[in-house]
């Protein structure tokens, strides 16, 4: 965790901080966790903190700003391994029993979930947004994952945030061919691994969607819940690296192992650019406590893919700044 300056959130020049919210959108695309991200844009304003006197205007503020969190991101992922998803490491899907879960790996292996409140520019205009969005879904989070960290910020310099080819020399301190170079294959992993920019805009139908499958959760209707789902939906739920795939599979564990989530609570979320529930399971002894987060993937009216974050003891809640209880209830 980076270490504040004394005094620092009250010292920082504004302009810094205008620019907080996109520069946590590069820095999660970058490291594949929000908790990551907070931390490197926490180091950049520190350092641009301390470097402002001496910065004079040279260049733009923004671009700046950049640099430092690119050389930040890199620091972060010198000698790490690749974050991924359950499905990225399996090409076979597991059964749904309980046994299934005692596979499981530390917090720092999983592409993390993040909110798009945290990453998604309000004042920008709504191709921006749009983009934004897409470019924070989770199985291109997971693709990016796959480019080696010069790449992945070449790419994301180029097609996320459409710098121009010197601007990304001048800031990786290369030339414009390498840039070039780097940019072309990385373009080629990302289509390998499928990971292409897809724009999946929200509609009415897919509201009249999530609205049913928030009814049928609430009811624990299962035969209700998995007619929402596409015949091979898939779903996984880090830290535990088990996946199901087929919307038989997913009833057959929400009715076995995960029957315990009868009678939870759910808030409407929107997470990694799509529509997403908190899940607050309920206790033996009364009460809600936070569970899961799931973030949807939705195609032609059906539910294709459910990512379940568990909070089990992450905190995962209370560090994505999700209430820790439902409304109708205090905290604990």
């Amino acid at each position: 965790m980076t270490t504040v300056l004394p005094g620092q959130t009250g010292e920082l020049d504004p302009r810094l901080l205008e620019h907080r919210r996109e520069l946590t959108g590069y820095c999660y695309r970058m490291l594949g966790s929000s908790f990551d991200a907070d931390d490197a844009v926490q180091e950049t304003m520190v350092r641009a903190w301390r470097g402002l006197a001496d910065f004079e205007g040279r260049s733009a503020l923004r671009s700046w700003l950049y640099r430092i969190a690119t050389n930040v991101c890199l620091d972060q992922l010198n000698g790490r391994k690749r974050r991924a998803l359950p499905m990225d490491l399996s090409g076979t899907s597991w059964q749904p029993v309980e046994a299934s879960l005692a596979a499981k790996k530390p917090a720092d292996a999983w592409v993390e979930p993040v909110l798009d409140r945290q990453v998604v520019p309000e004042d920008a205009d709504p191709a921006e947004q749009a983009v934004a969005r897409e470019s924070i879904r989770l199985a291109f989070v997971a693709a990016l994952q796959h480019l080696p960290p010069r790449q992945r910020a070449v790419l994301l310099l180029r097609d996320v945030l459409r710098w121009k080819a010197d601007e990304v020399a001048t800031l990786l301190e290369s030339t414009v061919a390498s840039v070039n170079s780097a940019l072309q294959r990385a373009r080629a992993t990302l289509a390998a691994v499928g990971g292409e920019l897809d724009e999946r805009p929200l509609d009415a139908d897919h509201r009249e969607l999530l609205d049913r499958y928030l009814d049928a959760f609430l009811r624990y209707d299962i035969e209700a819940f998995v007619a929402l789902l596409h015949e091979d939906a898939t779903q996984h739920m880090p830290p535990f690296e088990m996946w199901l795939r087929g919307r038989e599979d997913i009833g057959t564990w929400m009715l076995g192992p995960g029957s315990a989530c009868r009678n939870s609570r759910l808030i409407e979320v929107s997470a990694n650019g799509s529509p997403a529930f908190a899940q607050y399971r309920p206790t033996d002894g009364g009460g809600h406590v936070p569970w899961a987060l799931h973030v949807l993937e939705v195609d032609d009216g059906r539910i294709t893919h459910i990512s379940s974050f568990l909070d089990l003891d992450s905190g995962l809640f209370e560090r994505l700044g999700l209430p820790v209880a439902p409304e109708s209830e205090p905290a604990a």
